[in-house]
């Protein structure tokens, strides 16, 4: 073969890959071009005891590997908090807002489960738990009620569109949706889909956000999995699991040092795209005060 007929096959090559469609070239970037846009990430405190130490970043030091913790959940990311129900998923992200608001940050909370002057009531009990007062920041914290809109529940557009509002004329930089699986219960087909455009619309606009989602009670109890499949979890950043387990063994009274009939509630991170993490399974404790508390890992049980 000559170079005649080599670039004539190339060329008929180049022919076959454009008639398929339009490159679109504004989304082609050098390394150099994107890292000029990518984010300086930075620890968000999450107002959860024992959490914010688990995410962590590997930097070089005078040719030495140091292991630092972020310090919180990594900004600009979005995670997926995931359980069956009674597990603490509602309380971790109410105490996300309440963290965040009492430090002058304003939130969006889209609730898709509960009214919104019913969930104030509940995150200012769990400001009061913190020992923060509520009156102070509560402005700071925007609710949008897609619970009692049908409009905004059944049409993601409208629902983006309102949640663009909130952000652009309150300055917003943390959304919290809960629960996400709200927006898709009577379509779980379309659970991805949906997923994808929340995720993508939080990066859009630069937003730490937090995505409630329920487990259906056939899934395993510490798996990403949650209502639409694994994929929803994959699509994310990354996926925080609760799980709780009865005691319902004298192997498992053993195990765990607890009493036949007793529940224990346990976390994971499973995985996470923007920073190292913790990948040990530990306890979880919900508080008599209702805040939730990350503890030692269940291998330190003896």
């Amino acid at each position: 073969m000559n170079k005649w007929d080599k670039s004539e096959k190339i060329e008929k090559k180049e022919e076959g890959i454009y008639s398929i469609g339009e490159p679109d070239l504004k989304s082609i970037y050098t390394g150099s071009q994107a890292i000029k846009k990518a984010p300086k990430i930075y620890g968000v405190p999450s107002g959860i005891e024992g959490l914010d130490n688990l995410f962590f970043i590997v930097t070089s030091e005078n040719g030495k590997i140091i292991k630092k913790s972020l310090g919180g959940i990594p900004a600009y990311s979005v995670f997926n908090i995931t359980g069956v129900s009674d597990t603490g998923k509602s309380l971790m992200v109410e105490q996300f807002a309440v963290k965040q608001a009492s430090l002058g940050e304003k939130v969006a909370f889209i609730t898709v489960e509960t009214p919104a002057n019913f969930l104030v009531s509940s995150l200012k009990l769990r400001a009061n738990a913190m020992g923060l007062n509520f009156e102070k920041f509560e402005d700071n914290i925007i609710l949008i009620d897609a619970a009692s809109s049908t409009r905004l529940r059944e049409n993601i557009p409208d629902l983006l569109s309102t949640l663009a509002y909130v952000i652009q004329n309150y300055k917003v930089n943390f959304t919290i949706i809960d629960s996400v699986t709200g927006l898709f219960e009577t379509k779980e087909m379309l659970a991805r889909s949906i997923v994808r455009r929340l995720f993508n619309f939080m990066k859009k606009w630069y937003q730490t956000a937090l995505f409630v989602s329920q487990k259906r009670s056939g899934h395993e109890e510490l798996t990403a999995e949650a209502a639409g499949g694994y994929a929803v979890g994959h699509i994310v950043d990354g996926t925080m699991v609760l799980a709780k387990e009865l005691i319902d063994s004298s192997f498992k009274a053993k195990l765990y040092k607890k009493e036949i009939g007793e529940i224990i509630r346990l976390f994971r991170i499973d995985g996470c795209r923007m920073c190292g993490h913790d990948t040990k399974t530990r306890f979880l404790e919900i508080t008599e005060e209702g805040l939730v508390v990350i503890k030692e890992p269940i291998s330190k049980v003896k």
